[in-house]
Parts: C-alpha cells; sequence; structure tokens
C-alpha cells in the first residue's frame, strides 16, 4: 500500500460513516416505534376484552386500568389517551377500544410521530 492510498482510505471512510451512522439510528428509532405501536395493540385488545364482557362496576374505568397496565412495561399511558366505547356496550354491537399516544419522540427528540392502537370485540362476547 502506497502512502497516497492511506489518505484515500480515511477520505472514504469519512465520506462512508455518516451515511451509516444515520441508516443505523435510523432502523433503530423506527424498531423502537414498531414495538411501541405493538404494545398499544395488545393493550387495546386486553382492555376491549375487560370492556365487553366485565359487567360489574365500571366496565370503562376497569379497561382504561387494564390498558394503563399492560403498557406500563414501554410505556407510560394516562386514561385521556384511551378512548372506550359505545358507553354501555350494548349487546350484538362492537366495543371499541383507541389508545393515541400524539407527540411519540424518535431519538429523544429528533422527530415526532403519533401512534394510535386499536382492539375490537362484540360486547358480551
Amino acid at each position: 500500500m502506497h502512502t497516497k492510498d492511506r489518505g484515500a482510505v480515511a477520505v472514504e471512510f469519512a465520506l462512508v460513516m455518516p451515511v451509516l451512522l444515520l441508516l443505523s439510528l435510523g432502523i433503530f428509532a423506527f424498531g423502537h416505534a414498531f414495538h411501541i405501536q405493538t404494545v398499544l395493540d395488545n393493550a387495546a385488545r386486553d382492555a376491549v376484552r375487560i370492556f365487553a364482557l366485565e359487567d360489574d362496576g365500571d366496565p370503562a374505568a376497569q379497561a382504561r386500568d387494564r390498558a394503563i397496565e399492560t403498557a406500563s412495561s414501554s410505556i407510560t399511558l394516562t386514561a385521556g389517551q384511551i378512548a372506550v366505547g359505545p358507553a354501555g356496550c350494548p349487546q350484538g354491537q362492537n366495543a371499541l377500544v383507541t389508545i393515541t399516544v400524539t407527540d411519540f419522540q424518535l431519538l429523544g427528540g429528533v422527530g415526532n410521530i403519533t401512534l394510535t392502537g386499536s382492539g375490537s370485540m362484540r360486547c358480551n362476547g
């Protein structure tokens, strides 16, 4: 290897490294967002099951509590982010739970996206 070639390798590395770094960080960020999306879908599915089948107490509040509990290992939810309906869950209709997280930050604030998880189930089974 000639001394001139060693400088060329350093320049090529300096040009390629930022692109590879951005690509790797993008894969990591969108992989994390996909994981949180899956967590929201699972939390909504668990919550709608409670809402559609529970007859005692306040099924909507119990559904919200279940969604918060299910997602707690990955993301912090509040009751205000969870929509449950229809009121009373009339037999024969579909219960729906939707969880919306606005301003989910990718890579510590580089970009914000909105993630939504939803689940539905026929009321009373």
